[in-house]
């Protein structure tokens, strides 16, 4: 069993460290991993040794606090944000505050070492107890609003955890408690009117370093805190998609009722303009769909009668009635918001290292401070002197900049890749993406579209393509066959009328006949047509050519005469040849899995640049292949629909599974790909490797942070150079240390997505063709909804020499691109044939 829990009280890598040992050490728990940017702990136990309760008392056992999370309504609700919120507020009011007090502190403390002017009776050893005991007072609130640090600080201690805190308490403590020491002996100095050692102990007093050491830390995580909110910007931006209300049609009338009360079957109406309540199925009227939210897709998707639309994407135009089918924590966007979840809660191997070193690095950070103060007392440089140097070790250490390294990382990038309809399930799966060194396609849905469709038409007999094709769609539309299908939709597609057909029969594996106006119309293939005894080596021999580059030719005859031929094929989808090259531009190796046979295999290898292919391999075969690879040592990637192709997904290095749409929850694939792209697997391996490059940097800075400040802090090279650190600088280092980490990691926002593996060309090195196009832009005032928008697109990608179509609703425009020139009189002609009007052209 999986459970979830917030964890309260966590300020480092150490404390994240403590808990999950705390829970670890529980008899029943398989495998614990605890996230300090989310504060929160995902636990897989066996729930016959071990319930939730019994975890809670182990984390605070530890020192720390534990509740459950609720699974339900992930995005309704938002009680983490809520907090940070008042968390970031609290903050803010701690920083006002101790600012207010720290300014006059240090200008109290440094003013007569620095000649600034101050009031008489703070001048002179004989005054030297009211300008001590001021400081003293000046501290007290700074302490008291940073009170938490000394709390958290010393019950870590108790429990022999000591965390970052506890390097701040006892830091300022050691400070303050000297600063009462050195009171007591001005006191006792002026008593025997020694002015000598008064102003000695009036010197060595370091209440403002303790007040300023509060202050900047302050600072520091009020800045930290900040930047660890924009790392989940993402996941809350798909959060907040979730509409809130719904209109449900009951008895006839409608009802607006919050959308998590609609329960599954409730019929809804959704109009233009307003956001779908839940996942479901159209069963009234049609629809441009926006589902740019969900799979990064930025042009609508028409929708109609029988076809699923997904809660959360926005209606263009248009009006619809759905059937709920997915309701609360079922619907697509729940279940994207859980995988990110997981996602950025697991653990990538890559954080291992900084996991065991944050276990005792505080430790060993105190004992580093107290073995310097012991020694430089020893060499004779006085308590002042050692003891700042204690006080400089504590608090410059930074166990926060390992704690946050890969967790940022991990957050802003899988919330990027969420947003552009990549899912990545686990950190795991993210890290071994950037290795990636040969990737296996599955070819049907994957690399093609899936979707048999007329590929070429040859006639014969002097009969025409629409005759043609009216005789073929009328006899196949009794078939069940997908190539069948693909006649019919092309013959649709052409406004040809089809006619009723009787007698009909299918014989397994050779065709088809029925009668249509008492002639006999038959289809199959060439052996069929061969054994009729009809015969033209014109028509068999286009059918040959058609069959080598892997399309299928069904050949028809009418009475006693050959028809044609009609060749369809699974088309290669659009980017699929460019992603190809993208993947060989990146040294990966590209291999094609397919159970078609090899001359199909080969024809697309051959149109998509696939290096290598795989023909008539059974599911259990491609496992066999994706194993073959990964015994050679290679990281292996499987891409396909993480249905058919499951155990091939589950035994690769990293399963991809593409246009998973509204079925994300593919048990056996690591990411998931919301489009029907494979544009998008380059996509995903390149945010990988811009992850896993932003995680070292993370990594190398904390570690070369502390590896040079600790031994600066401990003046090391206080003899041979005269470097000693001021606690100060060193509390304002460590602050900032963190939130460099943090910052750097919000970088990975502004990562693009592309086709290309390296992004676009310098201006420099574009072709000559690029350098050659041209656009005009058409003002069509006549289009008024996405229906429009459609019909004017396709007319205008139909032109020879058009290279791009870019229609936009809003400005009532089109914007052609193209690299020969195309007068405006054919694109005037163009959109007039699809009904409308062109204004102007510019």
């Amino acid at each position: 069993m999986q459970k979830n829990f917030s964890v309260t009280g966590m300020t480092c890598s150490a404390c994240s460290a403590r808990v999950q040992k705390s829970v670890e050490r529980l008899d029943g728990v398989q495998s614990v991993s605890v996230n300090l940017l989310k504060n929160s702990m995902s636990v897989i136990f066996d729930e016959k040794k071990l319930g939730a309760d019994e975890i809670i008392r182990a984390v605070e056992s530890a020192g720390y606090g534990a509740y459950p999370k609720d699974a339900k309504n992930r995005t309704a609700e938002k009680p983490e944000r809520k907090k940070a919120d008042e968390d970031l507020k609290q903050m803010k009011t701690r920083l006002a505050v101790s600012v207010c007090f720290a300014v006059p502190l240090f200008y109290l403390s440094m003013g007569h070492m620095m000649n600034w002017p101050l009031p008489e009776f703070f001048l002179g050893a004989g005054n030297a107890i009211t300008l001590v005991f001021t400081q003293f007072l000046l501290l007290l609130p700074i302490i008291f609003v940073n009170s938490g640090y000394y709390k958290v600080g010393f019950r870590a201690l108790l429990h022999r955890s000591p965390n970052m805190d506890s390097l701040i308490a006892l830091g300022s403590s050691a400070a303050v408690i000297y600063g009462i020491y050195a009171i007591y002996k001005i006191g006792a100095a002026l008593g025997r009117n020694d002015l000598q050692t008064a102003h000695a102990f009036m010197m060595d007093v370091y209440f403002e370093s303790a007040g300023v050491i509060l202050t900047l830390i302050t600072l520091g995580k009020f800045f930290e805190a900040g930047a660890k909110g924009k790392t989940t910007g993402a996941i809350e931006k798909l959060m907040d998609l979730s509409p809130k209300t719904a209109t449900v049609i009951r008895d006839g009338k409608e009802y607006t009722v919050a959308a998590d009360d609609v329960a599954v079957g409730d019929i809804l109406s959704v109009r233009s303009g307003e956001r779908i309540p839940v996942d479901g199925e159209i069963i009234e009227g049609s629809c441009f769909a926006d589902e740019s939210a969900i799979t990064g897709e930025s042009v609508p998707a028409e929708k109609t009668v029988g076809d699923r639309v997904t809660g959360a994407t926005t209606l263009k135009s248009g009006y619809i009635r759905m059937k709920a089918l997915r309701v609360g924590d079922e619907t697509t966007l729940s279940q994207i918001v859980r995988l990110v979840d997981e996602a950025t809660s697991s653990k990538a191997p890559i954080a291992r290292l900084a996991d065991k070193v944050s276990g005792v690095f505080v430790p060993v950070v105190m004992g580093i401070a107290l073995i310097a103060t012991v020694v430089w007392l020893l060499l004779g440089k006085g308590a002042e002197f050692s003891l700042s140097i204690g006080i400089s070790v504590l608090v410059i250490s930074c166990p926060c900049a390992l704690g946050l390294a890969t967790p940022t990382a991990i957050m802003v990038g899988t919330g990027k890749g969420a947003e552009n309809g990549i899912l990545i399930k686990s950190a795991e799966s993210l890290e071994t993406a950037h290795k990636i060194q040969t990737v296996v396609f599955d070819k049907t849905g994957t690399i093609t579209s899936g979707t048999p469709e007329v590929s070429n038409i040859f006639t014969c007999g002097g009969y025409s393509e629409n005759e043609l094709l009216s005789a073929a769609a009328s006899i196949e539309k009794l078939s069940e066959h997908p190539l069948g299908a693909a006649i019919v939709k092309e013959a649709e597609a052409r406004g040809i009328a089809l006619e009723s057909a009787a007698g009909f029969v299918q014989t397994a594996g050779r065709g088809i006949r029925g009668t249509i106006n008492g002639e006999e119309i038959s289809g199959g293939n060439e052996k069929l047509m061969r054994e009729n005894g009809l015969t033209d080596e014109s028509a068999f021999s286009f059918g040959e050519a058609a069959a080598e580059k892997g399309e299928t030719p069904l050949y028809f005859s009418k009475g006693g005469s050959l028809m044609g031929v009609i060749c369809v094929a699974d088309p290669v989808k659009a980017g699929s040849t460019e992603a190809i090259r993208a993947l060989h531009e990146m040294r990966i190796e590209t291999v094609m899995l397919t159970g078609d046979n090899k001359k199909t295999a080969d024809a697309v290898r051959d149109q998509v640049g696939i290096d290598t292919v795989y023909a008539e391999a059974l599911p259990q075969e491609k496992e066999k292949i994706i194993s073959h690879f990964r015994s050679q040592g290679k990281t292996v990637a499987m891409v396909g629909d993480g249905v058919n192709d499951a155990p091939a997904l589950t035994r690769a290095d990293v399963g991809i599974a593409i246009g998973a749409g509204t079925d994300i929850a593919v048990d056996s694939a690591d990411i998931v790909l919301m489009k029907s792209d494979i544009s998008d697997v380059v996509s995903a391996i390149r945010l990988s490797k811009a992850v896993i490059r932003n995680i070292k940097q993370n990594l190398f800075w904390a570690f070369f942070y502390n590896s040079i400040g600790i031994p600066i802090a401990a003046g090391v090279f206080f003899l041979p150079f005269g470097l000693k650190l001021n606690p100060m600088i060193g509390a304002l280092a460590m602050s900032f240390s963190s939130v460099f980490v943090v910052t750097n990691a919000l970088r990975l926002r502004f990562f693009k997505f592309g086709k290309s593996a390296q992004g676009d060309p310098p201006a420099a090195e574009k072709t000559e063709t690029e350098a050659k196009k041209m656009t005009k832009t058409l003002k069509i005032s006549s289009m008024m909804c996405m229906h429009c928008v459609k019909h004017i697109e396709d007319a205008l990608g139909s032109v020879a020499g058009i290279q791009e179509v870019t229609v936009d609703l809003e400005s009532k425009t089109a914007t052609v691109s193209f690299v020969e020139d195309v007068s405006d009189e054919t694109l005037v002609n163009a959109v007039k044939g699809a009904g409308y009007d062109v204004d102007e052209i510019k």
